[in-house]
């Protein structure tokens, strides 16, 4: 399967389990990855039989900066359930949350949850 990836897209969200967290929003790092055929696409040169990756930065900017999360599974979740509805060329989708700035006293670049979800028949 054939892959189109969104790589580091940066929104703030307000998510956190604590009240802490949730008093200001927080910088995340949304990548994508979506698993389609793009044999038509590398073929034919046109956008009408690939994916259209424009949608899929939409849904991800109104879902993550408009939403509130206490998990970064949550969010995830709701995005890579969302992506599979973009388009039904899409297969399968792989959603990686990065929380920036992690609240504990450790030194970390950041916390991760990724989510994959496939199409289901029917």
């Amino acid at each position: 399967m054939d892959r189109i990836t969104l790589s580091s897209m940066r929104y703030e969200c307000l998510v956190g389990a604590t009240e802490e967290e949730r008093l200001f929003p927080q910088m995340l790092e949304v990548d994508m990855v979506v698993e389609t055929d793009l044999a038509a696409a590398t073929a034919s040169d046109a956008l009408v039989d690939t994916v259209d990756y424009a949608p899929l930065v939409e849904l991800t900017a109104r879902t993550v900066e408009h939403g509130s999360f206490t998990l970064l599974e949550g969010l995830a979740g709701a995005l890579a359930r969302d992506a599979l509805g973009v388009s039904p060329k899409i297969a399968a989708v792989t959603v990686r949350v990065r929380k920036l700035a992690v609240p504990m006293d450790v030194s970390m670049d950041h916390a991760e949850v990724e989510i994959h979800r496939e199409r289901t028949a029917g």
